[in-house]
């Protein structure tokens, strides 16, 4: 069973506010209370002894885009004594009215006491006390959550240790000992503020475990100190932006009161992105951040309400160019996320918006506005809520909120310079065509459908057409979830000449798009002018017809809000800024401009990849990938290391088996008898070798370097090869199912191709496609050339193979020795001198493996060798790295073939003094030995 206390529509499933019930885990929900337009619950409780009795707060509040009334009549304390079938309003010395959002705590020491945090007028309230189960109540103090207010926090928490004990959710959290009397604030040095929920531990009454908008943090002394659980990917992203830093780009966000953070696309070591890769640029809340293109070092970030600041990546600091009005003009209203733009026609120049839109030529040094304000200029104060307008005394919170009549988005058209577009929050869309010399407002009440509220979330002029601009719309603060994606065509003409009907030049695109989805960005692919990418508040979505129709991406990421998105177009990446799960990158997506799954009648595509790094990989921390710093040390993982390679195939190979139990399943559908198949086919069956999918990797000279077994699945895939080559060492019955592989392959153009394996057959199901493989970077020194490095590691390769196969050889007639002498054991006969040569065979074999492999002696005590070993020096050669190999390391390849030549003569001259032996081994009777 689960409760739900909803302040809005439940998720995405439709219903109105209030509480809900599932019994059945979530899958359907039962609403239990409340049925008004404005009416949600902010707090349920069940008392612990019975859980048929529960308290719910509800609360009558309207928030717009406008702004935000914390109470209304509707708001009230109710109580069930049958499961949320029935309820009764329990507000005996509660106050009659303004009542905002409460928090309701239940003691677990005495069930009869209830406590209640109430918010009432303009952010202030109190704490109430019931110790009849709400019969009545009592004021206990005037507390009430600080900081950016009740509308953020009034979360209530009793102790299960100790009675009367609260703790009041607040940018600082609130803690009571005398049940709401008094309050102190808790210790928070060294931990983030702004918490929301709180957990005890039932049996330890020293620990406490806190989620705030800096994650989780828990303490096991009382608050004393604080340990903060850093594996958690939780960041809530508003904006992301990418710069084309070489060799790895950075991805830039703004993120809900985490400041604006950087960190590396990827990394060149093993372990992938640590937490220490990150880095702060600004403080604050981040919002929108832009990058310089060809600039790396410029990068433009803000906190909350347009505060503006350039970043410079190698002084690391901050200068502030937020555009600020003349003596004698009003205030600046900046939206709280406000829109920034690098112009895509002048590197130096920036767009930057408030109320109305501002231009920079010098990087925000200097800044002129260039239009007036291009809002409605609506007082909130004034705007109805609840439908009508209220007074003074009501329960208003505007702090911490955004400015109303905002521009909320910018946009220039690649195409043509000065042609810009602008959408604010309170329904308008600006454009002007001479940058910011004339503007002309689109009406909202003239697009079909197209509420004049709506929130305009994103506007974007096309890359390759100068008269389709795209936006994106939202309007769900008023309640309305709905799907809005417009498209607006040949905007000069149309505009200028049918200015009485343009609602008839939008037209609506997504609608296969689900129903209650708020969308909030919209990006177009630099190549395909067809290929688009939609972020919604579940998920991330692509359509290959410029928006007509659109698909879920799914692989890999949750379905989360997908706040805003970005395309590093040197890689072809796709990054995703989410609202509570981090960023997400699709590498490499440039596979979706080449594909219609409607048009292809191949059995397989095989696409070309981007360029692939040749480098080895650092271990900045140590071998292995979280390098011993325990399970809870973080890393998001890098791109596989190498050549990934997209695949389509149109279906997976199927078996003989699996082809014989679809068709049984379509006769049991169709009610027909099914027959046991001939015992001939179901060995067929046993005996086939499994269809696969592989993978052909061939040098420039068409040489294969390595086959990869690839995903047999229908549908996209991806497959990787991580440079090497393929594997000279020995197969044997105990790595026969090993992928191993051999030395990096060098720099050079290479190519792949997609087989599929039937019956053991090999069969080409794709073309071949082409790519390169380049160095990362050079060397601090000169080295040698790449295919002198790479001969020398083959060589190295190639003879520890050898060692390895020497190795495993000695060990065959080791045993086989052995199976001599228990052969001679069970002889009919006896002869001494062949059981003579047998004993010396065997202690040759010993020495001779103590020459490869070291004394067992030396090695119990940690002794070492008195002279270097074959292996020793195969070691120190294959320190070699892509600088290449040293006169040290070639002297000790030679020095390790010298020792394998002798080893080898010295194994020969044994294995072939064995067969001998084992023919006069039959001649006395003894048993026979395995070869």
């Amino acid at each position: 069973i689960i409760w739900v206390a909803s302040q809005g529509p439940l998720w995405s499933k439709g219903g109105e506010r209030g509480i809900y019930k599932s019994t059945d885990g979530g899958k359907t929900w039962i609403q239990k209370l409340g049925d008004n337009e404005w009416i949600g619950a902010t707090d349920l409780i069940i008392d612990p002894r019975k859980p048929n009795l529960l308290y719910a707060a509800t609360w009558q509040r309207h928030r717009t885009v406008a702004g935000y009334m914390g109470g209304g009549p509707g708001t009230n304390i109710y109580k069930s004594n049958d499961e949320g079938e029935t309820w009764q309003k329990i507000n005996s010395g509660l106050p009659k009215s303004n009542m905002g959002k409460i928090g309701l705590a239940i003691s677990p020491q005495k069930p009869d006491v209830i406590y209640a945090a109430i918010e009432l007028n303009r952010r202030k309230g109190g704490v109430y006390k019931s110790e009849n189960q709400g019969a009545s109540w009592k004021k206990m103090s005037d507390a009430v959550a600080g900081g950016t207010g009740p509308h953020y926090y009034q979360e209530l928490y009793a102790s299960p240790h100790n009675f009367d004990k609260l703790y009041l959710a607040d940018n600082y959290m609130q803690v009571s000992s005398d049940g709401g009397k008094t309050f102190t604030r808790m210790n928070e040095t060294e931990k983030h503020v702004d918490n929301h929920a709180v957990a005890f531990k039932k049996n330890d009454p020293n620990y406490i475990l806190v989620g705030c908008d800096g994650g989780l943090y828990e303490s096991f002394d009382n608050t004393k100190n604080w340990k903060f659980i850093d594996n958690l990917p939780l960041t809530q992203f508003y904006k992301i932006a990418v710069d084309d830093s070489k060799p790895f780009y950075y991805i830039y966000g703004g993120t809900q009161d985490n400041n604006t953070q950087g960190a590396p696309s990827r990394t060149d070591n093993i372990h992938g992105i640590r937490n220490s890769d990150w880095f702060i640029l600004l403080g604050g809340d981040g919002h929108q951040p832009a990058t310089e293109p060809n600039n790396p070092n410029i990068v433009y970030v803000q906190w909350q309400r347009g505060n503006l600041n350039r970043h410079d990546r190698i002084t690391g600091e901050n200068t502030n160019i937020k555009p600020q009005p003349e003596i004698g003009e009003k205030s600046e209203r900046f939206n709280w996320d406000s829109p920034i733009l690098v112009s895509p026609h002048n590197s130096k120049r920036l767009y930057f918006a408030s109320q109305r839109v501002w231009k920079s030529e010098d990087r925000g040094d200097s800044w002129n506005p260039i239009s007036d304000d291009l809002t409605n200029n609506i007082k909130r104060v004034k705007t109805p809520f609840f439908g009508k307008q209220q007074k003074w005394d009501n329960a208003w919170d505007l702090y911490a909120m955004s400015n109303y009549s905002t521009i909320t988005s910018i946009s220039e058209s690649p195409i043509k310079e000065g042609l810009l577009y602008a959408g604010t929050d309170d329904g308008i869309i600006q454009i002007t065509e001479n940058g910011g010399l004339t503007w002309r407002k689109v009406d909202f009440k003239k697009i079909s459908s197209l509420p004049n509220t709506t929130f305009v979330n994103d506007i974007k002029a096309d890359l390759f057409d100068e008269n389709i601009v795209y936006a994106v719309f939202d309007n769900h603060k008023y309640g309305d979830y709905k799907s809005y994606l417009f498209k607006y065509f040949n905007i000069t003409e149309q505009y200028l000449f049918k200015s009485d009907n343009k609602g008839k030049t939008w037209q609506k695109i997504g609608k296969d798009l689900p129903e209650n989805t708020i969308l909030w960005r919209i990006v177009q692919d630099h190549v395909d002018s067809d290929l688009m990418f939609l972020g919604t508040e579940f998920g991330v979505y692509f359509s290959n017809n410029q928006g007509k129709n659109w698909k879920q991406l799914k692989n890999g990421i949750p379905n989360i809000s997908v706040r805003d998105i970005a395309i590093q177009k040197r890689e072809n990446d796709l990054i995703l800024g989410t609202f509570g799960r981090g960023i997400y990158i699709l590498d490499d997506y440039s596979s979706l401009r080449y594909f219609d799954e409607s048009k292809t009648k191949k059995e397989a595509l095989l696409f070309t990849p981007r360029d692939a790094f040749w480098y080895k990989q650092k271990r900045v921390l140590g071998g292995r990938v979280k390098a011993a710093q325990g399970d809870g040390f973080y890393i998001a993982e890098n791109p596989p290391f190498g050549v990934n390679l997209t695949y389509y195939l149109k279906e997976n190979l199927k078996s003989k088996k699996s082809k014989r139990i679809k068709k049984e399943k379509e006769l049991e559908k169709e009610n027909q008898e099914i027959n046991v198949p001939e015992w001939k086919i179901l060995e067929e069956e046993k005996n086939e070798i499994e269809p696969m999918v592989w993978l052909f990797i061939y040098s420039s000279n068409d040489k294969i370097i390595r086959k990869i077994k690839a995903k047999n699945k229908k549908g996209f895939n991806r497959v990787n090869w991580d440079l090497k080559s393929e594997s000279s060492n020995m197969i044997s019955d105990k790595n026969i199912n090993k992928d191993n592989s051999g030395p990096l392959a060098s720099p050079g153009n290479y190519a792949a191709q997609l087989y599929k394996q039937i019956d053991g057959n090999f069969y080409a199901i794709t073309d071949k496609i082409k790519f390169n493989v380049k160095p990362l970077r050079d060397g601090s020194l000169p080295g040698n050339s790449y295919d002198i490095v790479v001969k020398f590691w083959q060589d190295v390769s190639q003879l520890r193979d050898k060692a390895n196969n020497l190795s495993s050889e000695i060990k065959e007639i080791k045993n086989k020795t052995s199976a001599m002498i228990k052969a001679y054991e069970r002889a009919k006969y006896t002869d001494e001198s062949l059981h003579a040569s047998i004993l010396e065979i065997r202690n040759n074999i010993l020495n001779l493996e103590q020459k490869i492999n070291g004394s067992n002696v030396r090695s119990e005590i940690g002794e070492q060798n008195e002279h270097p070993r074959m292996r020793d020096y195969i070691w120190a050669a294959s320190g070699s790295s892509t600088y290449g190999p040293t006169e040290m390391h070639r002297t000790s390849l030679s020095n390790a073939k010298k020792l394998f030549t002798e080893l080898s003569s010295e194994y020969n001259i044994l294995n072939n003094s064995i067969n001998p032996l084992i023919l006069k081994l039959e001649e006395i009777e003894a048993p026979l030995i395995k070869d």
